[in-house]
């Protein structure tokens, strides 16, 4: 396997799967072990892809914060879900490296416009773990 094309492949394919494909990175991730990939490589690749995919997330979360904010403060339950935002925003964060409910999560954290750097350090961490423990399972 050409280690340069399999790194910059794993790292799209991690980027691309935490943003707005439908698709496991961490299937790509075990191929790529599987087929020699240094493992540290590996980690690097797709640890840096889906960190910064979730930095994008929160990035288009704080853009849409001025349509989204001004139309939930004039419901009720959009009221209530922007003071959940607020008060347990962080802890939510803690579900953002499952499947499915992950991605949505880290935009959410940028229309809640929690401190980024807070952020990053949550969901980052925790996205960098899932792929650690993926390679001691393999």
């Amino acid at each position: 396997m050409d280690e340069t094309l399999g790194f910059w492949g794993l790292f799209a394919t991690a980027f691309l799967a935490a943003t707005i494909l439908p698709f496991s990175s961490e299937a790509a991730f075990a191929a790529v072990l599987a087929g020699g990939m240094e493992p540290s490589r590996a980690l690097t690749a797709a640890s840096a892809g889906n960190v910064l995919a979730v930095a994008v997330n929160f990035g288009l979360g704080l853009l849409l914060y001025e349509a989204t904010h001004a139309r939930m403060e004039r419901s009720r339950w959009g009221r209530r879900a922007l003071v959940w935002a607020h008060e347990r925003g962080y802890w939510a964060l803690l579900l953002s490296w499952l499947p499915l409910i992950g991605d949505p999560i880290t935009m959410a954290a940028g229309v809640a416009r929690l401190h980024f750097v807070w952020f990053l350090l949550i969901a980052g961490t925790l996205r960098v773990l899932r792929y650690w423990i993926i390679m001691q399972l393999l």
